[in-house]
């Protein structure tokens, strides 16, 4: 059974890039520029943002026009409408993206778990929401609770070294653990009677049942309830001005129901509905 210290290390909403995280974590925060990212962004009218492939409801783009579009790029399109700013991306990953913080390549990271070990090089600010955990099983299989899963005759497919996996070996150690390298093949597993669930993230879930009709439905998995914060972070640096403002832009939006807005815009790109999600799903 893995321990909470190795739960809180998991990166939110996919696999942890172990490589990255690891550099990330050992290696001390570089001197911080002479000018503060809050300077930075109102003089020089540009907002410098980690960018996913691939991560929807958060990041997409269009391969076709090479535009952006998801949860976060509406954000980063708000927060950059403050300063009269235009957006720049770097393409990222999420380990990544704490290592482009710290070389100063982009002044946000968003859709990242605020894990101890992350603490130590970089800051976060408030969450914008929080980010549960459920299973996605193939057709017919049912559970409500993790205790539902904790058997030896249910197989359990999660992606090695995310956060699926941990909360898998920790919750339900008595089943059948079938670790695999990517989400792509746990959901195969799950079609292919390989496994009998999958364990994802909320958004995860809800878009792999949309994308795959073959699969049972998305359920959420209680006692407990996993949640794991979803912040954005941010460098480290003396001025906390870029750190207050974005405090206090998280809880305006989340107070008006504007963030659950953008999420919900984002999850649209796959095909989920508001209709789509099961009401004891919190966003």
């Amino acid at each position: 059974m893995l321990s909470r210290r190795h739960l809180a290390f998991a990166a939110a909403g996919g696999p942890v890039l172990l490589a990255a995280e690891a550099q990330a974590q050992t290696a001390p925060p570089p001197a911080a520029p002479g000018q503060s990212t809050m300077d930075r962004v109102q003089q020089g009218k540009v907002l410098r943002i980690a960018a996913l492939p691939g991560e929807a409801p958060y990041f997409n783009k269009d391969i076709a026009t090479g535009e952006w579009s998801g949860m976060c790029i509406e954000m980063a399109k708000d927060i950059a409408g403050t300063f009269d700013a235009k957006v720049e991306y770097l393409e990222s990953t999420y380990g990544n993206s704490v290592l482009d913080l710290q070389s100063n390549k982009i002044d946000l990271a968003f859709s990242l778990n605020p894990t101890p070990k992350r603490a130590l090089v970089i800051d976060f600010t408030h969450p914008f929401y929080l980010h549960g955990f459920g299973m996605v099983g193939k057709k017919g299989f049912k559970a409500a609770n993790w205790s539902d899963l904790d058997t030896p005759d249910v197989k359990v497919a999660c992606d090695i070294g995310s956060a699926h996996e941990i909360a898998a070996r920790r919750f339900c150690p008595h089943a059948q653990i079938v670790a695999l390298k990517s989400r792509d093949e746990c959901i195969l597993a799950v079609q292919s009677g390989r496994a009998d669930c999958v364990i994802l993230a909320v958004n995860l879930g809800l878009t792999a049942v949309k994308k795959n009709p073959e699969l049972g439905e998305f359920q959420m998995l209680h006692q407990p309830r996993m949640q794991l914060p979803t912040c954005m972070g941010i460098r480290m640096e003396p001025d906390k001005r870029w750190q207050n403002f974005l405090n206090a832009w998280v809880d305006y939006n989340r107070g008006i129901q504007q963030i659950r807005a953008w999420l919900y815009a984002g999850l649209a790109i796959n095909g989920v509905k508001p209709e789509d999600i099961p009401p004891d799903v919190e966003l």
